[in-house]
């Protein structure tokens, strides 16, 4: 018997995203001591606009909720904040997912990119107006860029783990 037919190991799989999403954001993962001054991306945006739009409710709202507050605690922002922009996400990638007649992954890349500019802007709209925080936009433009770019290649990747589960459950 595969290991992918035993019952444990499918749930498991089944967790997967949502298991990494935490991982994430409770990581906070930097490339200061690499000396990259500008690299910076944010992997759980990517990670739940790909599986809010391909996942087939593989990530609930109420746990991407609860990891955008784990995400404000673990950097130190006003509470809710995170959370908000992570269900912005959510709603932006099922709209995408209803409107689609044949899904291509380039109008996909090119959906997440307003998405990242529009919920970017929310958040750091908020973060500076109410909260009057100092914010860096030449990180702010590279962290958007390199999280448009990397987009791509983590929809191989993810693309490749959600046909695993499809095979798994069949």
């Amino acid at each position: 018997m595969a290991l992918s037919k035993l019952p444990i190991s499918r749930k498991i799989l089944s967790l997967g995203p949502i298991l990494l999403l935490y991982i994430s954001v409770l990581n906070e993962f930097d490339f200061n001591y690499l000396n990259f001054k500008y690299f910076s991306f944010n992997f759980p945006y990517i990670l739940i606009f790909y599986w809010s739009l391909k996942g087939e409710g593989r990530l609930s709202y109420v746990l991407v909720f609860i990891a955008g507050l784990i995400n404000d605690v673990v950097i130190g922002l006003p509470i809710g904040i995170s959370s908000l922009t992570y269900l912005l996400i959510c709603g932006f990638a099922v709209y995408l997912r209803n409107i689609t007649l044949r899904p291509s992954l380039v109008k996909d890349w090119f959906f997440f990119f307003f998405t990242i500019l529009v919920t970017s802007s929310f958040f750091y709209s908020i973060i500076v107006i109410f909260f009057n925080v100092k914010v860096n936009y030449y990180n702010l433009l590279f962290n958007v860029l390199y999280t448009f770019l990397f987009y791509y290649f983590f929809s191989y990747i993810f693309g490749y783990y959600l046909n695993l589960l499809r095979r798994t459950n069949d």
